[in-house]
């Protein structure tokens, strides 16, 4: 019996020694580790950090007359409202759908975008027209940005906040130049909603100085 027992018992212990060795515990801790260094390293993006990539986007869109970048920030439901200075009317602003100014960007079809201030007249442009001459009359890409604070404020009513409470927006400011006593500063505004998770634009608004 004696000459059974010492063998099996040197199985034993030999057994005992070998099982630490074994790699697969520590692997999985390794694994383990890594993801969460790389959720660290790779946070979730907060709101105004969104919105001001969303909108250095929009700017280099408009820049390099890339429409259909563009469009891709319009609001699949609600589409965009373009107000041509502070004080956004619902009744008279011209508004598009997604579809609609994909449709109509590379056409001539000329629209009525709001009336002039001082004359009166109404403001008939193209949709390119309208984007080069008025809502990019300015490199805005070199302009003093803010998140849902107003810079440029002048004698028009804004009412921004009136007609769209629940909602964000950057404003894109350049200050006005000392030959004509700071007055023609100019400003851009876009106005950004969330829709299934996203943020996309319900609200293009320049800003300058009215009589």
């Amino acid at each position: 019996m004696r000459k059974l027992f010492l063998p099996l018992l040197v199985l034993i212990v030999f057994a005992c020694k070998k099982a630490p060795d074994k790699p697969v515990e520590r692997k999985d801790s390794i694994i383990h580790y890594k993801s969460e260094e790389k959720a660290q390293v790779q946070p979730e993006m907060s709101k105004k950090e969104v919105l001001k990539q969303a909108n250095n986007e929009i700017l280099h869109a408009l820049k390099n007359k890339n429409y259909v970048k563009f469009s891709e920030f319009i609001h699949p439901e609600k589409g965009v409202r373009f107000s041509m200075y502070a004080f956004v009317d619902p009744k008279g602003d011209k508004q598009f759908s997604r579809a609609d100014f994909q449709r109509y960007f590379p056409t001539k079809t000329l629209f009525t975008w709001g009336m002039m201030d001082g004359s009166g007249d109404p403001y008939k442009a193209t949709v390119n027209e309208y984007f080069e001459k008025w809502v990019f009359s300015k490199d805005f890409t070199a302009s003093q940005y803010s998140f849902n604070i107003f810079q440029g404020s002048g004698n028009s009513l804004n009412n921004l906040k009136e007609i769209y409470p629940k909602a964000d927006f950057t404003e894109n400011y350049i200050k006005g130049t000392e030959k004509y006593g700071e007055m023609d500063w100019k400003t851009l505004r876009f106005v950004f909603e969330e829709f299934q998770g996203k943020y996309y634009l319900i609200g293009v608004i320049n800003d300058q100085w009215t009589v």
